[in-house]
């Protein structure tokens, strides 16, 4: 009884842990403009509505969109950065910074 409850405990620490730095700020892009690419010419980069690929899509950006980058954090994994279109200010969203180069 006594090691399971310290099992219980470890994995529930180590969980926690997890959780806890799974929205850590990334170095990557940098807030500010940010220009797309790495995207295939008949592809888009997913904007989500939030930080990952389980939420919707808002919309696609193709091969050189320009955004405003309102900075990123790594979930799971992969940076996702805050993104407003430059040029269609009001439409925001999340992307992989993957995709994201510096202007």
């Amino acid at each position: 009884m006594r090691e399971q409850k310290a099992r219980a405990a470890a994995v529930l620490a180590a969980l926690a842990i997890g959780a806890a730095g799974c929205t850590a700020p990334v170095a990557g892009p940098i807030a500010g403009r940010s220009v797309v690419t790495g995207v295939g010419g008949d592809d888009m980069l997913k904007l989500r509505s939030g930080p990952g690929t389980g939420f919707r899509i808002v919309a696609g950006l193709p091969e050189g969109a320009v955004v405003v980058n309102r900075g990123c954090s790594r979930v799971g994994g992969t940076p996702w950065c805050e993104v407003e279109l430059a040029e269609s200010r009001g439409l925001r969203g999340y992307v992989s910074g993957h995709y994201l180069r510096d202007e």
